[in-house]
């Protein structure tokens, strides 16, 4: 027998699923358009995942397995529908993937009947985590996410050991579990992505040499690898293209986020950088682009920060952090940049590549000194006065 709660409870939850969504008009950068409400929360997870609907088993209506947060989704388009691959992190800590799906891309968002089982191929795997999507020009689509172990060289129970897990698929309904990824220069990985296409007949990864799971170490940015064989993937060497600099929003340290977007002028990456506060880390988003012959060779570097945790996405689990693994271009040329913010929920932005080109490559890079950025904007105000006369 069904518990009535759960029809009660169902029917609430179905006002929140078919909410339409609303730009937020008190913002304005011409860069971008923020919404109003977030696209995936916890509160999105169906019922069916967290209750026992039977009353003879479940008398009170209790939450047998909770969810925590919804986050860090990688995001991919497919047949005119949206598509996110959600981190869902249960009560537990244990983190999962979930397929949410919508019309429009902002707003609608629904997760299918049953999250991702993967294939159970690393019995030291403890968690797993941030997976970015790349339809690549093989014919697959590939994720690339965390697969996070226990690090069992130091006597420490919160140490532990991050690689790159792979997988693919072609409706993203059947998953095949690949190798691991192996850096053969560097002890950890996360926050790799895969390149869309084939670099001198080799797949190219984007990846964040560590040191130890926490600290970047002697990593100095993104890296950039190629490898033979996807299923077997080893990368040699990591050459380095978006670095770590001292006094910006990448000081701690930075890493990939969204699958790098083609456009004429060269690829544009949306990544994340993290900086040291009396707070704590604080996580922003950023973007370059690199070249399009030379995927390794950075070209456009804006200054600062391209989103920034405002308002209420400043508070969650993890305070003062928006992430990003994850970004569409439908067939209108319109971006949609998924973020989470502070660990708990998922929003998106919204733009186009024209908007996006113009931001990337018309954007003064940092200088790097207090007194040079100054200048920097001394000459934008001198030549708006000029304009004002």
């Amino acid at each position: 027998m069904i518990h009535e709660k759960y029809f009660e409870m169902a029917k609430e939850q179905e006002k929140l699923l078919s909410r339409k969504n609303e730009k937020n008009e008190t913002f304005y950068n011409g860069i971008y358009d923020r919404y109003v409400y977030p696209v995936l929360t916890r509160e999105h997870i169906p019922l069916t995942w967290k209750y026992d609907l039977n009353k003879e088993t479940n008398p009170y209506f209790m939450e047998r397995l909770g969810i925590n947060a919804v986050m860090n989704s990688g995001a991919i388009y497919l047949n005119g529908k949206y598509y996110l691959i959600a981190r869902i992190e249960g009560n537990d800590r244990k983190s999962f993937f979930g397929v949410a799906e919508s019309d429009n891309g902002v707003d609608g968002f629904r997760f299918w009947d049953y999250p991702i089982l993967l294939d159970d191929t690393c019995p030291e795997e403890t968690n797993v985590y941030d997976m970015r999507l790349t339809q690549h020009e093989d014919g697959y689509i590939y994720g690339v996410f965390c697969s996070e172990s226990k690090d069992k060289s130091v006597n420490d129970l919160s140490a532990a050991v991050a690689a790159a897990g792979i997988v693919r698929t072609k409706d993203l309904k059947h998953w095949e579990r690949l190798d691991n990824l192996v850096t053969l220069r560097s002890p950890q990985q996360r926050n790799v992505v895969l390149h869309p296409e084939f670099v001198d007949g080799k797949y190219a990864f984007y990846t964040r040499p560590m040191d130890d799971f926490i600290e970047t170490g002697s990593g100095g940015g993104i890296g950039f690898g190629l490898c033979d064989d996807i299923t077997h993937a080893v990368i040699d060497e990591e050459k380095m293209t978006s670095l770590r600099k001292y006094h910006t929003i990448t000081e701690a340290k930075n890493g990939a986020g969204a699958t790098p977007i083609k456009t004429d002028k060269g690829w544009i990456h949306i990544a994340h950088g993290v900086r040291n506060t009396a707070a704590g880390l604080r996580y922003v988003i950023y973007a370059f682009a690199t070249d399009l012959k030379d995927p390794s060779k950075v070209i456009a570097e804006p200054s600062g920060l391209l989103i920034g945790p405002r308002g209420e996405e400043r508070v969650g689990d993890v305070s003062n952090v928006v992430f990003t693994n994850g970004a569409i271009v439908n067939e209108k040329n319109e971006v949609f940049l998924y973020y989470a913010s502070s660990d708990t929920r998922m929003h998106v932005a919204t733009t186009t590549i024209d908007k996006l080109k113009d931001y990337v490559f018309n954007t003064p890079s940092d200088p790097g000194r207090s007194v040079e950025c100054v200048a920097q904007r001394y000459e934008l105000i001198r030549k708006n006065m000029e304009l004002l006369k």
